[in-house]
């Protein structure tokens, strides 16, 4: 860490060590899933796993750079590891959030993450709700699954998710999700209803890698008492064998063997009991008749009107497959918006539309207050002087912007549109940026946080001010 021995200590005993501990128990894999989560938001590409470590330094060389600290560093990691124990290991507290959590696990959508990371940084900051959260993370889990029955391929899942905070307007947070997912076009977009309803009925879900948590979901949307499925087996009600009972080719009809192949693996034939060894591949009759195990004595909601059946053939089949189809649309609904808010959100953004809420190191006190104060005196100085939230800072302007605020997690810097060499700075603490890269409009810079003299600091904001006036 370039550290002496003990700021190292320190810096290891405070966070790198409680970081350690809440991994603890997690695949070997786990910590560097989550740096590479990290790096993704932190630098906009996504590094390899085997380069993960390489890719850290670098990230820590550029950071370090802008005159921040490894101990901040270290500090912002353990505080994205909290948020990302919390999702994907099980840790958060809140038992809605980690139901919601659990479910998108339960589908292996480990490429959402640095745009949940970034999410739940704004819901800690109290930016959006938690009911806000917990809606984006169902319209995830939705996205993720629609995708996934209807077989589209998920190789760009990854720049997806990676890109997807740079769409978010955070004055209208879950309105701008909602629009993004929306507006994704050919390979990235969500499937319609009518395409994820042809696939729930048509598709092989026996063979389905996320079988087991769309039986769950179910079966247990909107039950208080949650059924453990674990417990019971899949049964195919119309059996696998391909020698069927006379029986069954009689109730399924001369091309028993096309309706067999057909809907044997497919939702309307599939459903759950703990009597598969019994049922075997007797009669439905049987199945249903079954004393204390039948279908018509089952307590569970997938085996719901089974018992009413006379036969089990196409037709029954098929119209389980909507009923269930039906339910599904109900459990991973598209988002929804008027078509005219969707289009307030398909063009580029403008930078009128960043708010304070775009900023997260402004949001939090005592940061949120010196902001204020810094931003009250400075549109005292003069009537005409507006305040405007950008992309990368905040733009004080008369004319022009004399003084643009840049938040960073440790200090606020103030970009000052003054030559350094007319700015009377007896202190010394402004510094010249004229010919290097900066964000901001001025040559001149200077750092404020809540251990600076601000009057000092207004002062030299006061000097820009006039020099744009053609003050003296």
């Amino acid at each position: 860490m370039d550290l002496p021995p003990k700021e190292q200590a320190k810096v290891y005993s405070a966070y790198w060590r409680p970081m350690e501990q809440e991994f603890s128990g997690a695949g070997e894999s786990q910590f560097d899933e989550f740096v590479r989560h990290y790096l993704t938001i932190k630098t906009g590409e996504i590094p390899r796993l085997d380069d993960i470590y390489d890719a850290f330094k670098t990230h820590a060389a550029t950071f370090t750079k802008k005159d921040e600290t490894i101990e901040s560093l270290v500090i912002e990691l353990r505080q994205y590891a909290g948020r990302y124990c919390a999702m994907a290991l099980g840790k958060e507290t809140d038992p809605a959030l980690r139901n919601a959590f659990k479910d998108l696990d339960q589908i292996k959508a480990d490429v959402v993450y640095p745009f949940l990371l970034d999410v739940y940084t704004d819901y800690e900051l109290g930016t959006l709700t938690r009911d806000d959260l917990l809606e984006i993370v169902d319209l995830i889990t939705s996205y993720i699954f629609r995708r996934a029955v209807c077989r589209m391929p998920p190789n760009s899942l990854n720049k997806t998710f990676a890109s997807f905070s740079s769409s978010v307007r955070k004055d209208r947070y879950l309105e701008s999700v909602k629009a993004h997912f929306l507006g994704l076009k050919s390979y990235r977009r969500i499937p319609t209803d009518a395409e994820f309803l042809a696939s729930l009925k048509s598709a092989d879900l026996y063979n389905f890698r996320r079988r087991s948590y769309f039986l769950r979901m179910l079966e247990n949307h909107g039950r208080k008492e949650r059924v453990t499925i674990e417990d019971y087996t899949i049964e195919h009600i119309m059996p696998q064998n391909e020698k069927l009972s006379n029986e069954w080719r009689a109730a399924l009809g001369d091309d028993w063997q096309d309706v067999q192949q057909t809907h044997l693996q497919t939702l309307g034939n599939l459903t759950l009991t703990g009597y598969n060894s019994e049922y075997s591949d007797h009669a439905f009759a049987k199945k249903r008749d079954m004393e204390g195990g039948g279908f018509k004595d089952s307590p569970l909601r997938l085996n719901k009107g089974l018992g009413n059946l006379e036969t089990w053939n196409v037709t029954a089949i098929q119209e389980r497959a909507e009923r269930l189809a039906d339910d599904a649309l109900k459990i991973w609904p598209l988002p929804v918006l008027p078509p005219e808010t969707i289009s307030e959100f398909q063009g580029k953004r403008s930078e009128s539309d960043f708010s304070i809420e775009d900023h997260p190191y402004l949001l939090r006190e005592p940061r949120r207050s010196l902001f204020e104060m810094l931003s009250a005196e400075l549109l005292a100085l003069d009537p005409g002087i507006t305040r405007q939230f950008r992309k990368l800072y905040v733009a004080f302007k008369a004319d022009t912007n004399f003084v643009d605020v840049i938040p960073q997690k440790a200090r606020l810097i103030l970009s000052l549109n003054i030559p350094i060499e007319t700015l009377h700075d007896e202190r010394g603490l402004a510094w010249d940026v004229n010919g290097k890269s900066h964000w901001g409009n001025g040559p001149t810079e200077v750092s404020l946080d809540e251990d600076t003299d601000l009057n000092y600091i207004l002062g030299l904001a006061r000097q820009a001010f006039e020099f744009q006036m053609g003050g003296e």
